[in-house]
């Protein structure tokens, strides 16, 4: 719109009043879908319309009591009508709730809140419209399902909220608040997983077991299916592409923990994990082509990724990781600490890998540095899990799978290499 029409008087609130229009619109085009409906197209973008000018209005005169009273007559115009005229089908609590925040968007963005507004009326829109799709996931949930969920409420939006944001302990290395951030996030990415598993069924196919049952957890994913090989000689090389694929998957989680949590290391990191990722894959896509088909795959049981025990066992062994980091490296350089991820890594490679990225954030260590010591434990990692195969699995399935790790390490090495001669800082 052009800006000199705008700082005409009277003009400069138009374009709120015209988002505010657009996102009712947006919402009643959803709404004019439902035949049963009594709000549709122009009543969503009357009564987002309305709210913007209450709002304008409220702000004008310094009276807030006009947008309750805007926001009282708008719902008692929409029960109104669904009691003059009932539906069976639709007792219309969800029209005038979407009703409702019509009008609520329409205020909150006249009165600064554009871009939150804008964001949640899409996602109601997306909500609304997805209404079969959720009905038939709540329905698929299990109890088991539901704790999951309730679980991983409580470790987010209870417990996170209450612990001190304060570094304490040796090395000022323990802050309560900032574990348990890390708890969270490795909590959410293991049951991105899980869900992925139980939303999607474990029956379509090795590639996508193998990258869910990675997102949940890749060791677990190795244990179980080096049993399934060897209980079931026939699935070995089914079994193998799974653990093939659950371990390329540990590339893409650190990448996705670094971009989160600090950034500023990925341009160190990304040769090391990229050249893993790269090498991997072309062992793994090689095994799943010589497969016949893809049927046969046994269950993959996982445990509950957001257990209050769960959590508090990460939340410890990463705080332990941290403190020891934090020490040696103080002590004995970057020397030390590559022996805490060597040592940490064999079965843990989240925690030395977090550990890592907040020294970098404390100015301890470099961004190089911080990238060697997650390639030690990366290395490190895939050791103790090649050894799971070979102890669990049997020599066939480790013959397998001694080529995809080795080319995982070979490539992390080699990108390692370019990072160690470009001298990225």
């Amino acid at each position: 719109m052009n800006a000199e029409l705008l700082e005409h008087p009277g003009l400069h609130d138009l374009p709120g009043l015209l988002v505010s229009l657009g996102v009712g619109l947006l919402i009643g085009l959803e709404r004019e879908r439902n035949p049963t409906s009594r709000a549709g197209l122009r009543t969503c973008g009357l009564v987002a319309t309305l709210g913007a000018v209450c709002a304008l209005i409220a702000r004008q005169t310094a009276a807030p009591w006009i947008i309750a009273v805007g926001l009282l007559i708008v719902g008692v115009m929409m029960i109104a009508a669904y009691r003059t005229h009932p539906d069976s089908d639709d007792p219309g609590t969800t029209s005038v709730i979407a009703l409702l925040l019509c009008f609520g968007f329409g205020v909150m963005i006249n009165l600064g809140l554009r871009t939150p507004a804008v964001i949640m009326s899409i996602l109601t829109t997306l909500l609304l419209y997805f209404k079969p799709e959720l009905q038939s996931l709540s329905r698929s949930l299990t109890r088991n399902d539901l704790n999951s969920i309730l679980q991983f409420a409580v470790l987010s939006l209870v417990i996170l909220p209450v612990l001190p944001n304060l570094d304490m302990g040796p090395y000022a290395a323990l802050n309560p608040a900032q574990i348990w951030w890390m708890v969270v996030l490795i909590s959410g990415v293991s049951l991105t997983g899980y869900a992925a598993l139980r939303y999607f069924g474990q029956q379509r196919g090795a590639p996508l077991l193998g990258i869910f049952g990675g997102l949940a957890s890749s060791t677990a994913t190795t244990l179980i299916f080096s049993r399934h090989a060897r209980s079931e000689p026939r699935l070995a090389s089914l079994a193998l592409v799974v653990i093939l694929i659950a371990n390329l998957i540990v590339p893409l989680r650190l990448g996705m923990l670094t971009a989160v949590v600090q950034p500023g290391v990925l341009p160190a990191l990304l040769p090391i994990l990229g050249g893993g990722f790269l090498g991997g894959t072309l062992v793994a896509f090689y095994a799943w082509r010589s497969l016949e088909n893809g049927h046969g795959l046994p269950q993959l049981e996982l445990r509950n990724p957001t257990e209050l025990r769960t959590a508090i066992t990460f939340g410890v062994v990463y705080g332990l990781v941290l403190m020891c980091s934090a020490a040696l490296s103080d002590v004995a350089g970057a020397a030390g600490l590559y022996v805490v991820a060597l040592i940490s890594g064999l079965t843990d490679v989240d925690a030395i890998t977090l550990s890592s990225l907040r020294l970098f954030g404390q100015n301890k260590l470099g961004a190089e540095q911080t990238a060697t010591a997650i390639l030690i434990a990366q290395l490190a990692n895939l050791s103790f899990k090649l050894g799971i195969v070979g102890i669990v699995g049997g020599r066939t399935l480790a013959r397998g799978a001694v080529t995809g790790f080795i080319a995982v390490a070979a490539g992390s090495l080699a990108g390692w290499a370019l990072l160690h001669f470009a001298h990225i800082p």
